[in-house]
């Protein structure tokens, strides 16, 4: 067991993102706080997903997606996102990026991706995705995953 193992990981810095997967009528979305670059050139950012879930199941089958990135005040939106319940789409604006992807529209800004390849990941898989267009949607700050508290409720996971 690594003590403190819970509390220590919110040390490291990373964003709160809603990733949205699919094309046409078969899309979903949910919240991610892993999400890194991996490369400038071919920009490359990598999203961790849970194989057990239905976006995995859609990201495989379409082969895009997009990182949106969520803003101070957003916590709510994250938390939506976050769970498993029919219909989560529901209520909140979307576009469609170029590759069909669904855009959160009161997102900060999105990437427009298509993946690239998987890797295994203990109990996630790493999807590498290759930004084929970005745009700012909105003006602020970026949520912290720190600033979201035991939201996800990884401190439960840490054994």
């Amino acid at each position: 067991m690594i003590e403190n193992a819970e509390t220590l990981v919110k040390q490291i810095s990373h964003g709160v993102y809603v990733i949205g997967v699919g094309k046409a009528e078969r899309q979903n979305a949910f919240t991610a706080a892993w999400v890194m670059q991996v490369s400038f050139d071919p920009l490359l950012l990598a999203i961790s997903i849970n194989p057990k879930h239905y976006s995995y199941q859609l990201l495989q089958e379409s082969g895009v997606c997009t990182i949106n990135v969520l803003g101070q005040g957003q916590y709510a939106v994250a938390e939506h996102f976050g769970r498993s319940t029919p219909d989560k789409m529901a209520g909140f604006q979307w576009q469609q990026a170029e590759t069909g992807a669904p855009i959160l529209s009161e997102s900060l800004a999105y990437f427009d991706c298509q993946v690239s390849h998987y890797a295994d990941a203990g109990d996630h898989k790493i999807a590498v995705c290759k930004v084929l267009a970005v745009a700012t949607l909105n003006q602020g700050r970026p949520l912290l995953y720190s600033q979201t508290g035991d939201m996800d409720g990884s401190s439960e996971l840490y054994g």
